[in-house]
Order: structure tokens, then C-alpha cells, then sequence
């Protein structure tokens, strides 16, 4: 007997569910989320083209100020600890949940950027990755506030490439500011990748706009 949970096949063994080839979402689908998913639709293994994230900096454009940065091949610098913005949350849960969601807690000025810029240093493995995409899904208190929509291109094999995105930021009043303020972590996006259209990658985040 198959079910299928969250995007992801599984067949009963006895008393529990096993993971089954998982069934792939669709551009389509995705965009059609107006909350955020309950799990994660692709296992970390949907990942066949090795792609990895190296470095990762938001900026305020307006500002031209970097609001986050972090680098897996640079030593901390001395400054503000990584660890004081970003963190993966604890949970006894399989470590992959924690491995593939992360929380930020910014200022509260944050939420008056009207423009962000955020720049994404990856690489690719032995297999070339074309139509690189990403779909960002962003949430408060389930309720679908904006939706972001990127596409890289073609990756050559063993490549390590950049990419850089522009956020227009919604212009939030007072009194929203305050209710995000009021409710941290319930503001939350899902990231979608997709490579030729498949879904290969998916990962969460949750913000805190009290730090």
C-alpha cells in the first residue's frame, strides 16, 4: 500500500511508513504553496549534481551595508559571531531537519530595507546542471507574503559559480512591523531548486526581527 506525505512516497512496513522513491514536484506545485510545506519534498539524495553552497552575504542596497555574511573557507574575522544571526535550530528529529533549515535574528530595522541583494557562492559537481532555478516561497504566520523567482542558467561541470539576486522588499506599515516583531520565527520561506525543471534541493529558514 503506497500514501504519499508532503511530496514524498512511502510504502507501509508493518506498523511504519518507509521512504519510497520520492515523487518529484513540479515547478507548478511549489508556486502553488501558500504555507509552508509540513516537511521537506526531496530527500537530501535528489541532490545528484553535488551542488554545494560556499559562501552566502546579504546587503542592503539603499544602504549599501552588509546585513549577513558567512563563509565556509574563511576564518571568522573577530567581528559579530555568525552564531548571533544565524543557527540551525535544535529539534529531536532526524539531524537532516536541522542540517537543511536555518534561523536568522535581525534587527528590527531590517524590515525597513526596501531592497536586498544577496550573493550565493556554489559549486557543481561532474555532472552539468542546466536551468539552474530557485523559487522562494516567504511566509508570516502561514500566510503567503511574497514569492521570488530566480533562474541561474547552465552550470558547467565542475564549476564554482556566483549568483546574485535583488529582493524588492514589501513596504510593511507600523502596525505589521510590530506584529512581526511580536511573533518571531513565524515569519518562515521554503527555498525550491530546481535543475531542467526538477526539484533537487529544498530548504527552510524562520526570522527573528527582535535581535
Amino acid at each position: 500500500y503506497q500514501r504519499r506525505v508532503h511530496g514524498m512516497s512511502f510504502v507501509e512496513d508493518g506498523d511504519r511508513l518507509k521512504l519510497q522513491t520520492p515523487m518529484p514536484s513540479s515547478v507548478d506545485d511549489v508556486q502553488a504553496h501558500t504555507k509552508p510545506t509540513d516537511g521537506f519534498l526531496v530527500p537530501l539524495s535528489a541532490n545528484v549534481y553535488n551542488i554545494t553552497f560556499h559562501s552566502f552575504k546579504i546587503r542592503d542596497l539603499d544602504k549599501n551595508t552588509i546585513l549577513f555574511e558567512v563563509d565556509s573557507e574563511k576564518e571568522p574575522d573577530g567581528g559579530e559571531n555568525i552564531s548571533d544571526v544565524a543557527t540551525h535550530p535544535t529539534v529531536d528529529e532526524d539531524p537532516e531537519v536541522s542540517l537543511r533549515t536555518i534561523r536568522y535574528t535581525f534587527p528590527r530595522h531590517f524590515l525597513k530595507s526596501k531592497t536586498i541583494g544577496t550573493k550565493l557562492v556554489f559549486s557543481v559537481g561532474e555532472t552539468p546542471a542546466p536551468n539552474f532555478r530557485m523559487i522562494e516561497r516567504h511566509y508570516f504566520c502561514d500566510k503567503l507574503i511574497k514569492s521570488f523567482d530566480f533562474t541561474f542558467g547552465f552550470c558547467i561541470p565542475n564549476s564554482t559559480n556566483s549568483w546574485e539576486a535583488i529582493y524588492d522588499l514589501p513596504q510593511l506599515t507600523e502596525e505589521e512591523e510590530d506584529e512581526i516583531v511580536r511573533n518571531p520565527f513565524q515569519t518562515k520561506s521554503d527555498s525550491f531548486y530546481f535543475v531542467d525543471g526538477v526539484l533537487v534541493m529544498h530548504n527552510k529558514a524562520e526570522y527573528a526581527y527582535n535581535g
